[in-house]
């Protein structure tokens, strides 16, 4: 059988300085959420699930250092949403420079560029994390050690998380204080504890907030906890924990993952 021939095909992913906000499809969404002020509205138009929509909503979030979307909880079929001033911009941003990508790589198509090896490099280095939490920030400190360096990273809202690496991914990725790193926790690694003067717990990051939603699931559920400055935390716990610590929305809370949970990763 013929392999069809390779194409040059490209998309636009928007960035402030090193933080990555999404391409066309969390845009697309931005759109639909301004046409329909529905957030189930708008993942059903741009084929999208409501979860899928409601993670996305919070990665932008955090990941543009203010709210993109300011939302009203519903019930189980979704809840009201309005786009800020930010994201309106955003979105005529993009429609610009999307009409001045397609004429670029409508002239690059006639071109005699044809490199399928270095093509398929480019897919394999460009993929994405599984990690449910990504939190931009700064270094502000490194305690280096024999083996293992602990790198302070400072987040929106002046939070401050700490990392646990090795000497040598410290090195590899350049880190040093000012640089900017994304920090990734799976939502497994998050625990949910109760705010008091009786709590005592041996995690580096403790980062205290207000349940934000809570979306139950068949055995676990997936606790948002917000942070402040339109970041956000989400932890997996079992709906036994969520029942047992009497968590709903508003409810004070502290997000705690140990610091040899925290990937570390910088955007080349």
């Amino acid at each position: 059988m013929t392999s069809p021939p390779l194409e040059l095909d490209g998309s636009i992913w928007l960035r402030a300085g090193s933080q990555t906000l999404g391409g066309k499809s969390r845009i697309d969404l931005l759109t639909q959420i301004g046409l329909t002020g529905s957030i189930s509205a708008a993942a059903r138009a741009v084929g999208m699930s409501y979860k899928g929509a409601w993670d996305a909503i919070d990665a932008m979030n955090n990941l543009a250092g203010e709210a993109l979307v300011l939302r009203a909880t519903g019930g189980k079929g979704g809840g009201g949403a309005q786009l800020t001033a930010r994201a309106e911009q955003l979105i005529a941003t993009f429609q610009i420079l999307e009409a001045e990508h397609r004429r670029v790589m409508e002239h690059l198509a006639q071109t005699n560029l044809d490199a399928p090896n270095d093509l398929n490099l480019m897919k394999r280095i460009m993929l994405k994390t599984s990690a449910r939490n990504k939190l931009l920030g700064t270094v502000s400190a490194i305690r280096t050690g024999a083996v293992n360096d602990e790198v302070t990273l400072c987040i929106a809202g002046g939070h401050d998380i700490v990392a646990t690496i090795t000497r040598e991914s410290t090195a590899d990725l350049g880190l040093a204080i000012g640089s900017e790193a994304i920090a990734l926790i799976k939502a497994p690694s998050v625990m949910i504890a109760l705010p008091g003067e009786g709590l005592r717990l041996s995690a580096r990051n403790q980062l205290a907030g207000t349940v934000a939603d809570i979306r139950p699931g068949a055995v676990n559920s997936e606790i948002i906890v917000d942070i402040g400055n339109a970041v956000s935390l989400a932890a997996i716990i079992t709906q036994d924990s969520a029942q047992a610590l009497e968590l709903a929305q508003g409810v004070r809370v502290v997000a705690v993952f140990d610091a040899s949970n925290v990937i570390l990763g910088v955007v080349a």
